[in-house]
């Protein structure tokens, strides 16, 4: 069995023994692990942007995917990048990892131009994809020394390099396991570490967590959280998760091929709406238009009590028992990211569904 897959323009081909054609295929993608290079400036002094993006376009036939899209992504921060299936979200993604090429427009990741610096590109980023892709049939030690092996880490640094990535993630314990009886979210875990065993500068995560059960994605979370300070790296995230959304610096929506908000989640759910007061009285309706004439704020009567709307929900509501409105209960609902999801795509997050993953990238298997 042969396997056949493109390294820096430099294809490896032939047998590799004691792994499945699968698993090897599937563990190259996406990470060419060598050492990396100090990251360039700009002008004053100022870090390079992990990501910029000016004009990017995408064309397949009449389908235009990507509308001219400019982006900028700071070292070190967590990003989310949102949107429904068929927005461009896939497509974007693809063009930065460089595997397809842009129509127009350009791209620089880790400094790099994502078409005329494809290898350099490779040599700063890890991508994690949303289906797995370790070799069961190997060892958590044995897929990370073959991965570092194939490209091209001197031997000399992968034992120091191993035992770092392993303990980082919290698998220094089962590193003589088969990775075949390892947990959905223990085998994340690895295939972060893989991720990391270049000391990439940017990780690109897509839907990192799907499939795994509520304690694993807080566990796995926690971890990429540490990796964040211990290993100073940029993440570009894809999910469809909003509590993950919640941990990200700053989010983007696209849809339709462009990027329709951006911003902080704090700052993108102030921007959709006030805060919700929600109470309950003996007399709904007088106690909606006593908020109303006493206080000059939007008060409505609904059959689930009376909803009064204002900026800062928690810091109105004193103001409401000083009316001497008999409450029977009050609940304070500030606005979401999903409501921002609603109001920028016109769909829920939970209707828009997964990224999908992204798909086969330009390597092959020759079966003989």
């Amino acid at each position: 069995m042969d396997i056949i897959l493109p390294l820096m323009n430099v294809f490896v081909a032939g047998p590799i023994p004691g792994a499945t054609a699968a698993g090897r295929c599937a563990s190259m993608v996406g990470m060419l692990l060598l050492t990396p290079i100090d990251a360039e400036g700009i002008p004053g002094g100022m870090p390079r942007p992990a990501i910029e993006i000016r004009g990017l376009r995408k064309r397949y036939g009449n389908l235009e995917a990507v509308k001219g899209i400019d982006l900028e992504v700071p070292a070190g921060e967590l990003f989310g990048f949102l949107g429904p299936n068929g927005a461009g979200k896939s497509t974007t993604i693809k063009i930065l990892c460089t595997l397809v090429r842009p129509t127009s427009g350009d791209a620089l990741v880790a400094g790099f131009n994502v078409v005329e610096e494809r290898d350099e590109v490779r040599r700063h980023i890890g991508l994690v994809f949303q289906e797995p892709t370790l070799d069961e049939y190997l060892t958590a030690e044995q897929n990370l020394r073959f991965h570092a092996e194939i490209y091209g880490i001197p031997r000399a640094a992968v034992a120091a390099r191993l035992d770092s990535v392993l303990e980082m993630v919290g698998l220094a314990d089962r590193r003589k396991d088969k990775v075949g009886g390892f947990s959905g979210g223990l085998k994340r875990r690895l295939e972060i570490g893989r991720g990391l065993m270049h000391s990439p500068r940017v990780l690109f995560l897509d839907e990192p967590t799907i499939g795994l059960d509520p304690h694993s994605r807080v566990t796995l979370w926690n971890y990429v959280d540490q990796l964040r300070v211990q290993e100073t790296i940029t993440v570009f995230l894809t999910t469809h998760y909003m509590d993950e959304a919640e941990r990200c610096d700053r989010i983007a929506i696209i849809d339709q091929g462009r990027i329709v908000v951006i911003g902080t989640p704090a700052g993108l759910k102030a921007g959709v709406g006030q805060d919700r007061i929600r109470i309950r009285t003996g007399n709904d309706a007088a106690a909606a238009e006593t908020i109303v004439t006493g206080l000059g704020v939007k008060a409505i009567a609904t059959k689930d009590g009376v909803d009064v709307f204002t900026d800062d929900g928690e810091a109105f509501v004193p103001r409401i028992f000083e009316l001497g409105l008999s409450v029977q209960s009050v609940t304070v609902t500030k606005p979401t990211l999903d409501d921002v999801f609603l109001a920028h795509t016109g769909n829920r997050i939970d209707d828009a569904g997964s990224s999908g993953g992204l798909p086969p990238g330009p390597w092959s298997r020759k079966r003989g």
